[in-house]
């Protein structure tokens, strides 16, 4: 079990509860054709047991199919080959086209936020898409605005925004359909160091607040092994595959000065290093 608490079931259009106990990736291939015509294996034989509530990050070189993988769980794309479902007490449930039980937080806030729409507008977009009514979701609206911090700032628009509010409406505006699982591709990467801290404290507190599953796309391992409850170092593309996993129990709030936090830090530099090393070699053959 990880340390955040679960999430409240959701349950399918006939009202039976949806309840999963992780998500499964089973043999997920991954290909595209390029310009020359030539196959490119992005992914090779793709094996992920993500358990629910689990703050997974997935580390890697550049280049490596992290997003890819964010982008077929999110069902953006097609697996070439395997298969990606929920397993639980409903049995096996493929995961097929997009859908609200997944939302995908990206980089690049200032491209995914609305700029004619306030923050308040913005958050809303999910709800109003899907015909339901305001007032619907006046509670929620007022509850994700104050869990991220942008209770007085509602009515603001993106330009008027730092980059990390602008990351934080972001956020509310995926909780506030209630996935089941968050989806975040480098999501601080962009910011300053300090912006970038402060919202990793923030996601963790709000990852223990919801008890949301968070799969999370990093080159940063500072950043995974202060977030995550498991780490997942990916091999150097391409077919690039899981080459090991590794479980962080390490009390929260986690110091990066303690012994147990830079023991981590060390076996995830030699891992990561022997990939940008094997990644040279190829360049060089």
């Amino acid at each position: 079990m990880t340390d955040a608490k679960r999430a409240p079931l959701r349950t399918n259009r006939t009202g039976t509860p949806i309840d999963w106990k992780s998500l499964r990736l089973d043999h997920v291939e991954k290909s595209f054709e390029g310009l020359d015509g030539q196959t490119y294996v992005a992914l090779e034989n793709i094996n992920l047991e993500i358990r629910r509530g689990d703050f997974y990050c997935l580390l890697g070189p550049s280049g490596c199919g992290k997003s890819t993988i964010l982008t077929l769980i999110a069902g953006f794309e097609i697996p070439t080959a395997g298969s990606i479902f929920t397993e639980g007490g409903n049995g096996r449930t493929a995961l097929g086209n997009p859908g609200t039980d997944r939302t995908m937080i990206f980089q690049d806030a200032s491209a995914a936020l609305f700029p004619w729409l306030n923050v308040e507008e913005n958050v809303l977009f999910g709800p109003k898409l899907a015909n339901v009514r305001h007032e619907n979701y006046a509670a929620s609206l007022k509850n994700y605005l104050s869990m991220v911090g942008l209770g007085e700032h509602a009515r603001k628009f993106p330009f008027e925004l730092s980059g990390g509010m602008k990351q934080r409406a972001q956020i509310a505006r995926a909780l506030i359909m209630e996935p089941e699982i968050l989806l975040m591709d480098e999501p601080f990467a962009a910011l300053d160091a300090i912006t970038k801290r402060s919202l990793q404290i923030e996601l963790a507190r709000i990852w223990q607040e919801t008890g949301k599953t968070i799969i999370y796309v990093t080159h940063d391992i500072i950043e995974a092994l202060l977030l995550g409850t498991r780490v997942g170092v990916m091999t150097a593309g391409p077919a690039a595959r899981i080459k090991t996993e590794i479980e962080i129990d390490v009390p929260r709030p986690r110091v990066t000065t303690s012994h147990d936090f830079v023991d981590m830090v060390r076996l995830l530099e030699l891992q990561i290093e022997e990939e940008i090393h094997a990644t040279r070699a190829k360049v060089g053959d």
